[in-house]
């Protein structure tokens, strides 16, 4: 059994779909979730289903090894990022190489790098007249948005959308592909 560890920092729609479709299944399940925020949705949506969750600060995360230890105890296949905010330490990544991945709003490269998250991503978009965006799931390395990318999916952007319009079609792009990108992610 593959198991998936999940860090998050908002609502958790990515975390929910993600533990729902792993659910009963005999190749791998959700076993974690970990968000940076003691007051995320995510945290009550996955104990809802069952899965244990726990919230931690910047300094168990990048200045001690406390969420190493967590995660070496949790032995996970995968690390998966949705909607994580904060930057991914340079040690977890070293401890867990090719196995933290995260999902983008956007069509990277474009719109990616510090500060480029959710809404933000979304009023540049349609700021900027494009006519395409999407999602990307790409590998974590210690750049923000630079690690190889595994998969994209693409919308079309039309003239009178606003973010949040964006923001409505990006998520159906993440409910539907971002589950069967882990999941190949497992078989390999």
């Amino acid at each position: 059994m593959k198991r998936i560890v999940i860090f998050a920092s908002g609502s958790g729609t990515n975390a929910e779909n993600l533990i729902k479709f792993f659910h009963n299944r005999e190749n791998a399940s959700v076993i974690q979730v970990l968000s940076n925020n003691p007051h995320a949705k995510v945290l009550e949506r996955a104990k809802k289903l069952k899965v244990s969750a726990l919230s931690f600060n910047k300094i168990a995360l990048s200045q001690t090894d406390d969420v190493l230890n967590i995660l070496k105890v949790s032995n996970p296949d995968l690390i998966v990022l949705a909607g994580f905010l904060w930057k991914f330490p340079d040690h977890i990544l070293n401890e867990f190489p090719n196995k933290v991945i995260n999902v983008h709003p956007a069509l990277l490269p474009k719109y990616g790098g510090k500060g480029m998250y959710g809404m933000n991503v979304h009023k540049a978009v349609v700021a900027n007249k494009e006519s395409e965006t999407g999602i990307t799931i790409h590998y974590v390395n210690e750049h923000y948005d630079e690690g190889a990318i595994i998969f994209q999916a693409k919308c079309d952007v039309n003239a009178s959308d606003t973010a949040e319009d964006v923001a409505a079609k990006i998520h159906e792009l993440e409910m539907a592909h971002f589950p069967k990108v882990v999941e190949s992610l497992l078989k390999k």
